[in-house]
């Protein structure tokens, strides 16, 4: 096996060459090839799916007061799912503490109840 090695020392010269144009990669000869990403991987949240006291006493606290209320502000502020912000904000409606401005099946938008909109 030792004439091989010295076949090898021949060659030698263009091999370091190579290594260098991949950056440094580990290992032999060949260059590998780029891989792929597999993506930003997002965190799992982990909202609530009824209320809690505290979460619900903060719902009609502070929900009343936003500009703009609909279901995706008030399920990322509060930590709750998307079902229970809907079925919440249906529910200060209905005790006149906000007010709908548009309603489409997939959005629902709402504001703060104000004197002038508590006249219309």
């Amino acid at each position: 096996m030792p004439p091989k090695q010295q076949q090898t020392k021949g060659k030698s010269s263009a091999a370091p060459a190579k290594k260098k144009d991949t950056g440094g990669s580990s290992g032999g000869g060949k260059a590998k090839k780029k891989k792929w990403s597999k993506g930003k991987v997002r965190d799992k949240l982990n909202n609530l799916v009824l209320f809690d006291k505290a979460t619900y006493d903060k719902l009609y606290k502070e929900v009343p007061s936003y500009k703009l209320i609909t279901p995706a502000v008030v399920s990322e502020r509060l930590k709750i799912r998307g079902s229970l912000a809907r079925a919440a904000l249906k529910e200060l409606q209905t005790k006149g503490l906000i007010r709908l401005v548009e309603k489409h099946h997939a959005q629902m938008i709402y504001t703060r109840a104000t004197k002038a909109g508590a006249d219309e």
